[in-house]
């Protein structure tokens, strides 16, 4: 019994250190859910490095570079720099309302595109390379409950992140058997500052806490979810 009781307090501790001695990659790592991504890793026991377009923020958590991830070759700049990693969060992305699909100008869906999926693919393209060399690593991308059906005024958005759920899943079909990890968290409305200025009036309580989905994504991030490939997990609170 004493046996059985120390092995579930193990685990039960275990998610304190899921990342001990691991280097993280977080990208968008200025914004909220990147900066809690960051905390919540290095809680965890993990080495970490920001990747965003701003200039340094204070009270960065980690080591912090500032790159440009449009461009291709400041990125891969950017992960010879860091060297050998472990894991990589790609969190860069952003969301905004439009018109209807037929009146959406050509500006916005090339934004949400371009912040969402060509910055996956220029990470992806720098990272997934160093990744197959060292046999092992984890990827974890942020798609959206929103992808999955779609509301009114939300054309270009969901599009973009629709295509960053198949790449995903792509992606995991075709390094799967290289020791690599690829997968996706789809959270509802996280609960930020800006969120709260353009929605005043909702129940912030049914949001998704940043933490919360920090916690998922070190969860993918770890060796504890090996068996996990091509998942899209929804993290929606209680909406």
């Amino acid at each position: 019994m004493l046996d059985y009781t120390f092995a579930v307090i193990k685990i039960l501790l275990a998610g304190k250190v899921m990342l001990e001695g691991k280097k993280m990659i977080v990208t968008g790592g200025a914004g909220v859910l990147g900066a809690t991504v960051a905390a919540v890793a290095q809680k965890q026991g993990a080495e970490v490095f920001l990747v965003d377009v701003i200039d340094q923020p204070q009270d960065v958590i980690g080591k912090y570079f500032q790159v440009d991830l449009l461009d291709a070759t400041a990125v891969s700049v950017c992960f010879d720099d860091i060297g050998d990693f472990d894991c990589l969060a790609n969190i860069a992305g952003g969301f905004d309302m439009g018109p209807t699909v037929w009146e959406s100008p050509e500006e916005l869906w090339d934004t949400m595109f371009s912040i969402n999926v060509t910055t996956l693919r220029r990470v992806l393209s720098a990272a997934i390379p160093r990744m197959i060399e060292s046999g092992k690593g984890s990827v974890v991308n942020v798609g959206a409950m929103g992808a999955l059906k779609a509301g009114g005024n939300m054309g270009a958005y969901a599009a973009a992140k629709s295509t960053v759920m198949r790449l995903t899943e792509s992606l995991s079909d075709e390094v799967r058997h290289k020791g690599i990890n690829v997968n996706a968290v789809l959270p509802s409305l996280i609960d930020t500052p800006r969120n709260r200025a353009d929605m005043p009036g909702s129940d912030f309580s049914e949001w998704v806490d940043p933490v919360d989905l920090a916690n998922v994504i070190c969860f993918l991030s770890s060796s504890k979810s090996r068996a996990i490939h091509g998942a899209l997990v929804p993290v929606t609170g209680l909406l």
